[in-house]
């Protein structure tokens, strides 16, 4: 199974996670991401994640319901999940699919953390 290749680090309690490529459309490193998060959430106890999106330029649809999943997850151990710098062109595919208005979405990183901050 190929390496997700994820960033991962901590930022005051909240865990920030940035993507190795620029696209999400393999189904086999969709699902190498998927496991990597969810063992995020599930066996090192991250409640609170912040998924940036800078590098992104394609996105599958399979990887949304990775993400309603992660969103799910994290909210079931009191936290939560925000998305950051989304392509203004990724984000037409939220808002067809209506998860414009299931996920949070942040221009950046600092405004995503603010968030979790209060």
């Amino acid at each position: 199974m190929a390496d997700s290749n994820l960033v991962v680090r901590e930022d005051s309690g909240v865990t920030i996670v940035g993507f190795g490529g620029s696209t999400l459309i393999d189904a086999e490193y969709i699902e190498q991401i998927a496991g990597d998060l969810y063992d995020l959430i599930d066996k090192q106890k991250v409640n609170r994640l912040v998924l940036d999106f800078s590098s992104i330029k394609f996105l599958a649809s399979r990887m949304l319901g990775v993400l309603l999943t992660v969103k799910k997850k994290s909210e079931a151990k009191k936290g939560g999940l925000a998305l950051c710098a989304v392509r203004e062109d990724l984000m037409k595919v939220f808002a067809v699919t209506n998860l414009d208005r299931t996920f949070s979405f942040f221009e950046d990183e600092t405004t995503a953390l603010a968030h979790f901050r209060g």
